[in-house]
Order: structure tokens, then sequence, then C-alpha cells
């Protein structure tokens, strides 16, 4: 298995942006984690793989069940991040799918939150997924949807009344590769990957999240919007910030937190 043109796209988007995801879009992601470890029946005395830590939020939840837990990351900063706060993890070191560097049937359960759409082979990255963990053993997968929920919408709707117009050319998963953003398409990967009792859910929620948190993800890069973001001159930064505070104005509560809402995809699987 090889590293796709997108995976190298990836790597150098999230290079050394560890401290701007926990400020921004952490807490997002970190809204499925428990039901992430739920369906993939994690408890006590598991051994437990978190593929894509990021800044180990599901890792630190797993330890918490008493669960043997190693979580790997793609990228270093991120890794150095979750390492400082999984003190009673197994192990937390650098590693990405679809490349582990874990003997065959090593795990019980293996997780990975908002990992997959972030692969350029989904399918081989469950594969791996399928081949570190034990005959009965369970993975589970989240994704975001497409059609993105309204949340992550939002910032389209920004970029239209800034007048910005999105970048005609962006890396994306190879088309004999990619699958639909969809229940039934998420469903179908880890399906052919051949593992049983496949279940596909959606979880919807209101994330409530401070404006400026949730400007500063693209405002430092992170995700196709903060691709976008970088992109534009000063002027035009100023003009997208406008049309932020008018178009979050309507989710904004009492206490001045934006309530947005928003959906996941979580898949579960046993292995044959």
């Amino acid at each position: 298995m090889t590293t796709t043109a997108f995976d190298d796209y990836e790597r150098s988007r999230w290079a050394g942006r560890a401290a701007a995801f926990d400020r921004s879009f952490a807490a997002l992601c970190a809204h499925p984690a428990s039901a992430l470890l739920d369906a993939a029946s994690v408890g006590a005395g598991m051994r437990v793989l978190d593929a894509g830590t990021g800044s180990g939020t599901v890792a630190r939840l797993a330890c918490a069940r008493a669960a043997a837990v190693v979580a790997v990351d793609a990228e270093p900063s991120m890794v150095e991040l979750a390492r400082s706060r999984l003190p009673s993890a197994e192990e937390v070191r650098l590693a990405a799918l679809p490349h582990l560097p874990f003997p065959s049937g090593r795990f019980d359960a293996a997780v990975a939150n908002f990992v997959i759409n972030h692969v350029g082979d989904p399918l081989a990255a469950i594969g791996e997924l399928r081949r570190v963990v034990r005959p009965a053993g369970r993975i589970a997968v989240t994704i975001w949807p497409y059609p993105p929920p309204e949340a992550q919408g939002l910032w389209g709707e920004v970029f239209d009344a800034a007048g910005v117009e999105p970048p005609t050319v962006v890396p994306s998963v190879d088309a004999e590769r990619d699958f639909p953003r969809t229940r039934e398409g998420l469903a179908g990967v880890l399906d052919v990957a051949g593992l049983t009792d496949v279940r596909c859910d959606t979880i919807t929620w209101v994330h409530r999240t401070d404006p400026e948190a949730w400007w500063s993800g693209p405002a430092n890069g992170i995700s196709k919007p903060g691709l976008l973001m970088e992109a534009q001159p000063p002027e035009t930064i100023v003009r997208i910030r406008a049309a932020y505070d008018e178009l979050t104005a309507a989710y904004r509560d009492a206490d001045g937190l934006l309530a947005l809402p928003t959906a996941a995809l979580l898949a579960s699987a046993s292995v044959p």
C-alpha cells in the first residue's frame, strides 16, 4: 500500500497545527467520542487502538474506561500534544493509515474519529484497521457527511457573502477510491472491507462554542475554509470577518456563545 497525493496534501495542511486545532475545532470533533467507544464495545482491560488521535480526546476517554490504549497520529505536533495529555496510555506514537506498525490481531478494538475523511484510500484504511484487530473484535469510525451539516456549511455562506471565490483546484480523493459520504456509502466501505454486523447511524447535536474559537480555526489554516482564508489579502479577510459576524449573529445565545446544528456519521462493525 502506498500513500496518495491526497495523503501528502493532508499532511502538509495539518503540519504544526495541533494547537490551532485544539483551540478551535477539537471540541466539535469530541462530541461523538463516547458513542464511538460504545460502538466499539470498549471496556476495562481491552487493548484499544485510537488511529488519528488528534489532541487525544477519544484515547483519554478510553483510558478512563481502564482500557489499554495505544494512540497514533500522522502529525508530529498532534502526537506531542496527545502524549502530554495521555500519561496512562500504553503508547502514543507517530503512525498513519493505511500503514500501521503493529502485528495482525494485536488489538481488541480500533477506533478512528474523523480520520477516514482525511485519507487518500479509505478502503485501504479500513482494511488496515481490520488487520490489526483480532477476530470478533470491533471497529468504529466517524466521518462528516456530505452535503455538509449546517455548522460546517455556514462557512460557505460566509465566503459567498464576502464575495470570495472557492479555489478551482483542490486535491481530493481519487474517484476510484472515494465513496459517498452518506450512511449507505460509509457502511458500504466497511462491508467491502469484509467486516460483519455493519451498522451506520447519523448523530446530530448542537455545537456550542465561542465565536472567536469558531473563527480561529479557519483563521489559522484549519480545514478547507482555512485553505481558502490563507489565500486572501488582508482587505478580503476584513470582508470575510464582517460577513462572519453578520451570519453567525442568528446563532448566538444570550450568553454570547454560538449554537450550531451539526451531524456526523458513526459506523461500526465486527472483524470476522
